[in-house]
């Protein structure tokens, strides 16, 4: 039944492609990035981090020689770290192995730090044509709608073989562009929950769950474990026009970011002040600030906010805090958008909020 979706999708997608910045330019690196920023973040919001990045970065060579706060920082406001993080592992590889240039190749690409199959599928088709799937979420939700199928795409095992048979499909000289055209079909006309715009379908005539009224059932995938939920008292220590900040430990959530100074737990005002006094710090006044949540993959932390004048003191350095201008902080360190909430009162803006108003 696939075979006969290749002709009206790539017509369809001759005349619909959304004009992106990486497609203008195919180049491998290019093509790289964006697929990894794309990954977990939607389209609109990674335009203006995709331009940033490549004007600060633009090659292999740059990024693997980036230092890790500067990298951190171009990444701040995507999320995810670790993508950037395995980004520039991958780029050292392609320096040292490849001489700066990625391999024409797709077990090659799969086996650089953070590439995936869809990764590979995706930088291998589009920039070298290499007839090789890219099945990612998108395509996987057409796909399942065209053959009206309740199996749960979760599964690896379902990937594997939907895997398989897009490979068997894909149109010599257009392998790049078949891939995009699938999963452009699915970001744009075959949505999710329920709102496939069917009547816009280059393959409406084929489908099976416009077919059977099903598009609002499928696809069907398992359901997503509860997230964990930690309560954090975040703190606003400000000594005259500087705040503390503190940078995270190498290891394990937001690694290696730096984070406004915060605590386990909902604490209470002479709590708070009970910390900050066994810091080494002078508290003068604390507010109440307004609470705030971020939700993570697997994590949600609610948390409630306290704003700490400070007496200045000789030594305002303790336990990994330190002091510094506001402006500082929006340019030069990374703080993860979970804090987004409280930048107001540091008179700072975080990730896409600072290029949005720009």
């Amino acid at each position: 039944m696939l075979e006969q979706i290749v002709k009206p999708l790539l017509a369809w997608y001759d005349g619909h492609a959304r004009i992106l910045p990486w497609r203008e330019d195919c180049r491998p690196y290019r093509v790289w990035v964006s697929e990894i920023m794309l990954q977990q973040t939607r389209v609109e919001a990674v335009k203006p981090f995709f331009e940033r990045f490549v004007k600060a970065l633009p090659d292999v060579k740059a990024l693997a020689q980036c230092p890790e706060d500067e990298l951190l920082k171009l990444w701040e406001g995507l999320g995810y770290y670790n993508r950037v993080r395995n980004m520039q592992k991958a780029a050292r590889v392609v320096m040292e192995e490849y001489g700066g240039e990625f391999p024409a190749d797709y077990d090659r690409l799969l086996a650089l730090p953070g590439i995936g199959c869809y990764t590979a599928g995706a930088i291998g088709s589009i920039a070298f044509g290499i007839r090789m799937p890219a099945v990612d979420g998108n395509v996987l939700r057409v796909l399942s709608r065209l053959k009206a199928s309740y199996e749960d795409i979760c599964r690896q095992s379902v990937k594997t073989a939907m895997e398989q048979e897009v490979q068997k499909i894909i149109p010599a000289g257009r392998a790049g562009d078949f891939n995009q055209a699938l999963i452009e079909l699915g970001a744009i006309v075959c949505v999710p929950n329920g709102k496939a715009r069917c009547q816009e379908c280059p393959l409406a005539f084929c489908c099976q769950a416009k077919a059977k009224g099903l598009t609002e059932e499928l696809p069907k995938k398992k359901a997503k474990k509860e997230r964990r939920i930690e309560e954090r008292t975040v703190l606003i220590l400000r000594e005259g026009e500087r705040v503390a900040i503190r940078k995270r430990p190498p290891k394990g959530l937001l690694a290696g970011l730096y984070e406004l100074p915060n605590l386990d737990g909902v604490l209470g005002e002479e709590e708070v002040l009970a910390q900050v006094r066994g810091w080494g710090l002078s508290p003068l006044r604390i507010l109440p600030l307004a609470g705030a949540k971020h939700i993570f993959s697997h994590v949600e932390w609610r948390m409630t906010g306290y704003a700490v004048s400070l007496e200045e003191t000789e030594d305002m350095e303790h336990d990994g805090l330190f002091f510094i201008e506001p402006k500082e902080t929006e340019e030069r360190y990374p703080i993860p958008a979970a804090f987004a909430a409280y930048a107001g009162y540091m008179d700072i803006v975080l990730g896409q909020e600072r290029y949005e108003e720009r």
